[in-house]
C-alpha cells in the first residue's frame, strides 16, 4: 500500500512538473511572439497564431489523403497515382461501375474503337526502332516508354540503383540526367542515354568545354547507346540545373567534378550554342568522337529557331541532322525549380509534340529525327495519345518515381523525401529497397505497355506504333470532340 502511494505522489509529481513546464513554455512563447516584428500574426495573437503555420504545414497532406477528389489533386491527382502503383505491385488493376473520369471537360481526349478490334492472334510487338543508322553504332530499341532524365544528386543512390536493374529487366533505357554517370546507373548492365547538360559534369575539361578524352571514354562503355545535349528541361526552361549543396555528396561532387557542399548551378545555355548552325556542330562533333547516335533534348517555346535549324539541316545535307529531338514539356517538374518558370514558361506537350512533328514532315526529315517527349505521361492512355500524334518514344520521370513508392510530398528539392528517392539521409534511404523497388519498375514499364497494346487493339491495329492521329479525338469548346488528324492536319 506504501508503495502505491508512493508511486501515485512520484506520478502526481511529474504531472505537476510537465504542467508546469507546459505554462512556463507558454508564456514564454507568449513574450517572444509579442516581443517579435516579423510575423504579424504571431505578433497580433501570440501563441495561438503559431497553430497557423502547423495547419499551412500539414494543410497539403489532409488534402492528399482526405479532401481532394480522386480526379482533382495536382500535379497528378490520386486515380493516375493509383493505378500507377497497383501496376507497380502486380495487383488488380481493373475498376467497377463505371468511370470517375468527365468526358465533358475541353481537352478531354477519346481513342475511337474499331468495329472490328485486333484479335490476340493478329496482335505483334511493338515494332523495333532505330536511332542513327548512319552511326558506326547504331541504337535499337522496341521499348516505347523509357525513364526520363533525373540525374544522381537529384535521385539517391537507391534510387537510381533500382531503377537501373528495373530498366535492364524491362529493356527500356535509363537517361542519366546531366549529372553524369555513376556505378549505380552502369552496374544493372540497363541501355542508358548520356545526358550533356549545360555544365557538362563527367565530360568538362574543367573549364566548362568538352573534353573529347572523357567523351571517348564514356562511349567505349557499351551501356552507354546514345548521347542528348540538355539545351532545356520542362521544370525550368531557360534556366540550368539547380542542385542545393545540401544534396553534394562527396561521391557526387566527384562525378560531376565540383565542390561537396556546394550548390551545383549550372549555366542558362551552353556557352558553344548560339544559333542553329551550333547546334548542328555540337551534335556532329559529338558524334564523330563518339560514333554513337546524338540528339538534343528542348522544351518548346518560341519556334521560329526550328525552321531555321532544319532549313539549316537540309542546306547542309540530313547525315548532319541530329538523330533524334527529344521535345520536353512545359508540365515537366521533377528538379528545384523557381516557380515563375515552373509555372508560366513553355508549351505544353499537345502543342509541342504535333508542331514539331509536323515541322519535321513538312521539312522531309521525319523519316530521319526520331522524335522522343516527356511530359506528365504516366498512364497508358497518354502514352498512347503521344504516339497517335507522332511520338517514336516516351520518356517518364515522375512514373518511375511512383514506381519506387513516392507519395507527391512535394520535397524533392528539401533532401526530406520521406520514401528515400530524392534524399541523402541516409536514415531515409534505407525505406527504400532497390531489389523490391526494381521489380516495381519492371512492372510499371510491363503494364504500360500492355495498357499502350490494348488501347492500340481496340483502334483495330496490330500494335501500339500504328496508331495515328485519326484514332483520337479530342473535346472542344462547344462540347463536341474532333479528330485529332483534323485538328494537327499535315501540311
Amino acid at each position: 500500500m506504501d508503495n502505491m502511494l508512493g508511486f501515485l505522489e512520484t506520478l502526481s509529481a511529474f504531472f505537476i512538473f510537465l504542467l508546469a513546464l507546459g505554462i512556463f513554455a507558454i508564456i514564454y512563447m507568449y513574450i517572444v511572439d509579442r516581443m517579435q516584428n516579423k510575423h504579424a500574426i504571431r505578433r497580433n495573437y501570440p501563441v495561438i497564431g503559431r497553430f497557423r503555420y502547423l495547419f499551412e504545414k500539414q494543410g497539403e497532406f489532409f488534402r492528399q489523403y482526405f479532401f481532394a477528389m480522386d480526379r482533382e489533386e495536382l500535379p497528378f491527382n490520386r486515380a493516375e497515382r493509383s493505378w500507377v502503383y497497383r501496376a507497380a505491385k502486380n495487383v488488380d488493376r481493373t475498376i467497377a461501375f463505371g468511370s470517375t473520369r468527365n468526358l465533358e471537360p475541353t481537352g478531354t481526349i477519346m481513342f475511337m474503337n474499331c468495329a472490328f478490334p485486333t484479335l490476340e492472334e493478329d496482335a505483334v510487338p511493338p515494332s523495333t526502332i532505330t536511332f542513327g543508322q548512319g552511326c558506326k553504332t547504331p541504337y535499337s530499341t522496341d521499348s516505347l516508354f523509357n525513364i526520363s532524365a533525373m540525374s544522381f544528386g537529384a535521385l539517391s543512390a537507391p534510387a537510381v540503383k533500382a531503377l537501373s536493374n528495373g530498366a535492364a529487366k524491362a529493356g527500356c533505357w535509363m537517361n542519366t540526367g546531366e549529372g553524369g554517370v555513376s556505378e549505380h546507373h552502369l552496374a544493372s548492365g540497363a541501355d542508358i542515354i548520356y545526358q550533356i547538360g549545360t555544365a557538362k559534369y563527367g565530360v568538362s575539361d574543367g573549364n566548362g568545354n568538352l573534353c573529347d578524352e572523357k567523351l571517348a571514354k564514356m562511349a567505349a562503355k557499351p551501356q552507354i547507346k546514345m548521347f542528348e545535349i540538355k539545351m532545356s528541361q520542362g521544370a525550368k526552361p531557360g534556366k540550368g540545373g539547380i542542385l542545393p549543396g545540401k544534396k553534394v555528396t562527396a561521391e557526387i561532387a566527384e562525378i560531376r567534378g565540383i565542390e561537396q557542399g556546394q550548390d551545383s548551378i549550372s549555366p542558362n545555355a551552353h556557352r558553344e550554342i548560339k544559333s542553329v548552325k551550333d547546334i548542328l556542330t555540337m551534335v556532329n562533333h559529338i558524334r564523330d568522337v563518339t560514333g554513337k547516335p546524338v540528339g538534343f533534348k528542348a522544351v518548346i517555346g518560341e519556334s521560329l529557331w526550328l525552321r531555321e535549324l532544319l532549313e539549316e539541316i537540309n542546306l547542309q545535307g540530313a547525315e548532319f541532322a541530329p538523330d533524334f529531338i527529344t521535345i520536353d514539356s512545359a508540365d515537366g517538374g521533377t528538379g528545384a525549380a523557381p516557380q515563375p518558370l515552373m509555372d508560366y514558361v513553355g508549351l505544353p506537350l499537345k502543342e509541342s509534340l504535333p508542331l514539331v512533328v509536323n515541322l519535321l514532315v513538312e521539312y522531309g526529315l521525319r523519316k530521319r529525327i526520331r522524335v522522343i517527349c516527356a511530359g506528365k505521361l504516366i498512364t497508358p492512355s497518354k502514352v498512347a495519345w503521344a504516339l497517335a500524334v507522332g511520338a517514336d518514344a516516351i520518356n517518364s520521370a515522375r512514373g518511375f518515381m511512383f514506381s519506387l513508392g513516392c507519395i507527391q510530398a512535394l520535397q524533392c528539392n528539401k533532401d526530406t523525401c520521406p520514401t528515400g528517392i530524392t534524399t541523402h539521409n541516409l536514415k531515409l534511404q534505407r525505406g527504400l529497397d532497390p531489389k523490391d523497388k526494381a521489380e516495381r519498375v519492371a512492372n510499371y514499364h510491363k503494364y504500360i505497355q500492355y495498357g499502350v497494346g490494348l488501347l492500340a487493339h481496340s483502334c483495330g491495329v496490330t500494335h501500339a506504333r500504328k496508331l495515328e492521329r485519326r484514332h483520337v479525338r479530342i473535346i472542344q469548346d462547344n462540347g463536341l470532340s474532333v479528330a485529332l488528324d483534323k485538328l494537327y492536319p499535315y501540311k
